[in-house]
């Protein structure tokens, strides 16, 4: 049996219980190599997934649902049970649904290895300058939902890892391969030295259509934050820029809508 004790909490004060008071200190869960899932369905996704899960906090309606799953792992779990009213101390509303749990982030795999044991053709998405997690979060979503094999982070984004993106993402992220840059742009450099085609998505008057680019061979499809978009550097990294056509009066579409619409084009075109 996974759980290794069931502890009733009066108060939020515990030590044991500092990562669920710091909800909205994201550093510090980074440096502390967690991630907090505050939400049922993102926890049932976490339980159901290969990550190390270290504790929970829960109202007994939510021990008594989740129980089977969290018996059925492999890792000794420590749960802490607390009432609706306690647990809305944490955040001062209810937003966590009655369940948190907090889980180690695993080691990313290697951007080459990964390469190496990808089925062809390849689909890659890579984003530069997300600071929101919730894009970050809806992004990681659609790569998982349209099969991308490998979405490359790069280093002036937030981690997908925070609360708010793991959220976002729906718990996608416990499925969905990430590799995290420490140099976006020499990143899709070696991406085009192995063959892979990077295609940036950005509005200029000399960008393709979307519908007219062929996106059935190895490809990276390379997002930036909505506003500034991509950066002279990485657009300059790509191979070509791609737009999604809207009236003259639009210019831009939120990054992760854009995401999910790039990504179905590549995907219908693959069949």
């Amino acid at each position: 049996m996974a759980i290794c004790q069931i502890q009733t909490v009066q108060s939020i004060d515990l030590p044991e219980l500092a990562l669920y008071r710091t909800l909205k200190r994201v550093e510090e869960h980074e440096r502390a190599g967690v991630l907090v899932a505050a939400n049922h369905k993102v926890i049932k996704r976490l339980l159901a997934s290969k990550f190390t899960v270290v504790s929970a906090l829960l109202t007994p309606a939510w021990l008594e649902k989740l129980e089977p799953q969290l018996r059925a792992r492999p890792e000794a779990i420590h749960v802490y049970l607390a009432d609706d009213a306690l647990l809305e101390t944490i955040t001062g509303y209810v937003m966590h649904q009655g369940a948190l749990a907090v889980a180690k982030i695993p080691p990313l795999p290697d951007l080459a290895t990964l390469l190496d044991n990808s089925p062809r053709p390849l689909l890659l998405a890579a984003v530069e300058g997300l600071a929101s997690a919730e894009n970050l979060g809806a992004v990681v979503r659609s790569c998982a939902a349209f099969g991308v094999q490998i979405l490359v982070v790069g280093e002036t984004c937030g981690s997908p890892f925070q609360r708010r993106a793991v959220a976002g993402s729906m718990g996608t992220i416990f499925e969905q391969p990430v590799v995290r840059a420490e140099n976006l742009v020499a990143t899709l450099q070696a991406l085009r030295a192995r063959g892979v085609r990077c295609l940036a998505a950005h509005p200029r008057t000399d960008a393709q259509k979307l519908a007219t680019v062929d996106l059935r061979g190895d490809c990276c499809l390379v997002f930036g934050a909505e506003g500034p978009g991509l950066t002279e550097a990485a657009l300059a990294a790509c191979d070509d820029m791609v737009e999604i056509p809207m009236p003259s009066h639009m210019n831009s579409l939120n990054v992760a809508v854009a995401t999910g619409i790039f990504l179905y084009e590549a995907t219908r075109q693959r069949g």
